[in-house]
């Protein structure tokens, strides 16, 4: 999934090649997907950005909105709180990664009944390495589907090893 853009171009670029519909197919049979940056979004329900409302492929529920931070956008390496049992973070869960973005998702809205497994979601935050800023969804794994807010590819060796991890998940 692309990593890079805004949410509506995002999602009219993935219209205009039926996206929609091959990632569906992907994920129905059970095949990987790998979201980053605004490829985690548009997996959202819909986003807001400059007060135009897009649907997104609504493979989770949730709105992707403005984040709430003295300067935007969000730029610079991150750390991020791993859930147990991350296979996406495996080794690499105290490190820091690359983050460029001035949307999240800042509320997990996903309720999980009954015998389904939930999806393990990784929360980074704005601000300083103390955690004095606004929230969001750094990273989901759900089933075959799993996203990253920052760019693994430009995060180094810590990057390098979790796009290993997701390769091995194949």
């Amino acid at each position: 999934m692309p990593g890079v853009g805004a949410y509506a171009a995002c999602m009219a670029g993935l219209r205009a090649v039926d996206g929609p519909r091959a990632i569906g197919r992907r994920l129905s049979g059970g095949r990987p997907v790998l979201g980053i940056c605004v490829g985690m979004q548009v997996l959202f329900e819909r986003g807001i950005e400059h007060g135009v409302e897009t649907e997104g492929l609504g493979e989770w529920p949730g709105t992707v909105e403005a984040l709430r931070a003295p300067v935007l956008p969000h730029i610079g390496w991150n750390t991020v709180r791993v859930p147990p049992g991350s296979r996406l973070f495996a080794e690499v869960a105290d490190e820091r990664f690359y983050f460029v973005h001035s949307y999240g998702v800042r509320r997990w809205e996903l309720e999980t009944h009954g015998r389904t497994r939930p999806p393990l979601v990784t929360w980074s935050e704005t601000g300083s390495m103390a955690g004095a800023g606004d929230r969001f969804v750094a990273a989901v794994e759900n089933g075959p589907l799993w996203a990253t807010q920052f760019h693994p590819e430009k995060s180094g060796d810590a990057g390098a090893q979790l796009l290993r991890n997701w390769v091995a998940s194949l």
